[in-house]
């Protein structure tokens, strides 16, 4: 992590990622898109997800989780990604084919980057789980075969496989779950890019604002109109039984996951709840 000296109050508590490793070239101008800015907003104008707008502009980056071409891919640098936590790597084919997948950590520009049924265990290969043994780590693992990576694609996050049998692979998540995938779909050998993340202390407010994170209102300062928590004389405590979201929605204790989800028989085991 990168520290400052603090020439300002903001300062002397704002941490950085430590970004010199990264290249310095400018981003493929044809893997670039631009997505537009919703601030929240659903297609009728209404505010769904509050707290959202605002914003530095930029660039998405057309990231390939399939990485469907079995042949090996030169890693030409490392790069930052703005919607992302992890970094992403610009690799080249053989043909000349320029692409950008995501970057586990340790890979470097130069490394070779190969992807079959069964290759070499190396950081950053991806290959059928069925192959991979019992103990290493994965990241970008695809739930459903061919339809391209969805676990483990965050700063630092990673899978550990548990067990190979009956066409299924047991991994286990950062978040402590276990899920049940078919064996035949790709993952990443390796941990993600980037795993200081967690680290980083945005430091001040104007800098969240950067981040397209608009300002958070206390409940218990609103007034009772406005929350469940609001009025009272001075400070007072919650009032309710349960903890309620501006909407009088209970918000703590109750799962939210759908019962008649699909994959609710592959998983294993839920993430430990937090005491």
């Amino acid at each position: 992590m990168k520290s400052y000296r603090p020439y300002t109050p903001s300062r002397r508590s704002a941490t950085t990622v430590d970004y010199r490793g990264l290249s310095k070239e400018k981003p493929v101008k044809s893997l670039l898109v631009t997505l537009k800015s919703h601030a929240g907003r659903n297609s009728q104008g209404r505010i769904t997800m509050r707290h959202q707008g605002g914003g530095v502009k930029r660039r998405y980056r057309l990231v390939d989780f399939k990485q469907a071409r079995l042949e090996p891919a030169k890693v030409l640098g490392i790069e930052y990604d703005p919607y992302r936590t992890a970094f992403i790597a610009r690799v080249q084919y053989p043909d000349g084919t320029l692409s950008y997948i995501l970057a586990p950590h340790g890979l470097h520009a130069g490394n070779e980057v190969v992807v079959g049924e069964s290759v070499p265990l190396k950081t950053g290969n991806r290959m059928k789980l069925k192959n991979i043994p019992v103990g290493y780590q994965v990241h970008n693992v695809e739930i459903r075969p061919g339809r391209g990576g969805v676990l483990a694609r965050s700063a630092g996050s990673y899978g550990e496989v548990l067990a190979n049998a009956d066409g299924y692979t047991d991994i286990k998540l950062s978040s402590g779950a276990v899920r049940r995938v078919s064996w035949e779909g790709f993952a990443s050998l390796g941990q993600m890019s980037n795993p200081e993340h967690n680290l980083m202390v945005i430091g001040k407010a104007g800098r969240a604002r950067w981040m397209g994170i608009r300002p958070t209102v206390r409940g218990m300062v609103m007034n009772p109109v406005d929350h469940p928590y609001g009025g009272g004389e001075g400070r007072q405590p919650r009032g309710t039984r349960k903890p309620k979201t501006l909407w009088g929605k209970i918000t703590g204790g109750r799962k939210t996951r759908n019962k008649k989800k699909w994959s609710n028989v592959f998983v294993v085991s839920r993430r430990p709840s937090r005491k």
